[in-house]
């Protein structure tokens, strides 16, 4: 049996599992075996909080939760199970109680607000034409276009969907900020990883992408996080 954590990898709004790819890599040369990434359905915070749970129960031992985006406010929701050792926020919301992800985004509003469309069914989409500049500018163009054309849009009404009872408040935390972040501000994520109390922060001069861009220094944290949570 391996010492280490199970950990489980949730995505944002955007994007799929696969979005984890460079940090699975990483993380299985780092000797995790047990890497798990949630496909979430994107229509509530209650769905994809409800199908992170269930990733969680499936796990023998003690898991450690990493959340990218809007994947924070899915651990911070889904988090407070009893094998859940800590949660691990990268470029991520971490809202407190009555709080959501949408709200938070109000605070100060991030610099490709503008490039959002909705559309005829209630989905909130990245205009495919600004997903590079907006979302992962520091990739290259081919993979932008492929994060582009594959981006998984959220229903528009998840952005208010609050938060019941953060975990956060129980479990440790880690924080990455991306200080070059343009879908949340970094300002909101400074404030967020503050208040967290987390064991470490760092920021990435990275895009929101900074799971694909910088997936090594995003594997560390996890990383440390994982040997931190096992000695608890």
């Amino acid at each position: 049996m391996s010492d280490k954590p199970a950990v489980v990898l949730v995505h944002g709004f955007w994007g799929g599992a696969a979005h984890w790819a460079k940090v699975i890599v990483e993380l299985a040369r780092k000797g995790y075996t047990s890497i798990h990434a949630v496909e979430l359905p994107l229509t509530s915070l209650a769905d994809d909080a409800g199908r992170t749970r269930k990733m969680i129960a499936q796990q023998q031992g003690p898991v450690l939760l990493v959340g990218h985006s809007y994947g924070g406010a899915v651990i911070t929701e889904a988090g407070d199970q009893p094998n859940v050792a800590g949660l691990v926020y990268i470029a991520a919301f971490a809202p407190d109680a009555g709080e959501s992800p949408g709200g938070i985004t109000q605070q100060h509003l991030p610099a490709a607000a503008a490039n959002l469309a909705p559309d005829s069914d209630g989905y909130l989409w990245i205009k495919p034409d600004k997903f590079h500049e907006s979302f992962c500018q520091d990739l290259t163009p081919d993979e932008a276009l492929v994060m582009a054309v594959t981006q998984k849009a959220p229903l528009a009404s998840t952005f208010g969907d609050t938060i019941t009872a953060p975990a956060w408040k129980k479990k440790p935390s880690w924080y990455q900020i991306s200080s070059e972040d343009r879908m949340i501000a970094p300002e909101n994520e400074q404030r967020m990883s503050a208040r967290l109390g987390a064991k470490k922060v760092i920021t990435l001069a990275a895009s929101h992408a900074s799971l694909a861009s910088m997936p090594a220094e995003v594997a560390a944290l996890i990383d440390e996080a994982a040997r931190e949570s096992a000695r608890r």
